[in-house]
Parts: C-alpha cells; structure tokens; sequence
C-alpha cells in the first residue's frame, strides 16, 4: 500500500474498520481510529464527520501518543 497523506477525505480512504472509545457519549463527541491495510500505520477521524479527512499516524506515533496518555501526560488537558 502507499502510504497515505494526511487530511486524505474519506471517500478516498480504503474500506477500513473504525473503532471508538467505550468512553465516547451518545452525542458523538468522540474520534474513531483504523489500522491501515498491511498494518501501515493508524487513522483517526471525528465521528461526527465519517467522509471529512482523517490524519494518518505511522505506528511508532500512534505508540506514543497512546502511552504518554497512558501515563497522564495529557491529563492537563481535561477538566
């Protein structure tokens, strides 16, 4: 697969399968996030705007983000 620019529209993407978190409320405040084909790397997206553009992240970038929230680096962030 060739990697994939970031703000790609939807539409444009490949078909993939979209997850959000359990935490996500019912009015759709949240993002989703796929792994790419052949494990190329992770996209995110708003859930409220499925066919807007999605930011595409390798997996070493997605790491971490993931772990550094993991580990309450972000936490400044939320009130």
């Amino acid at each position: 697969m060739q990697p994939l620019p970031n703000g790609v529209p939807g539409p444009e993407l490949p078909p993939l399968r979209w997850q959000k978190s359990r935490r996500s409320n019912p009015s759709g405040n949240c993002v989703e996030l796929a792994e790419l084909p052949d494990g190329a790397g992770v996209a995110v997206r708003n859930s409220r705007h499925p066919d807007g553009p999605a930011l595409i992240y390798t997996v070493d970038e997605i790491a971490a983000f993931l772990l550094g929230a993991q580990d309450g680096d972000f936490d400044h962030l939320i009130r």
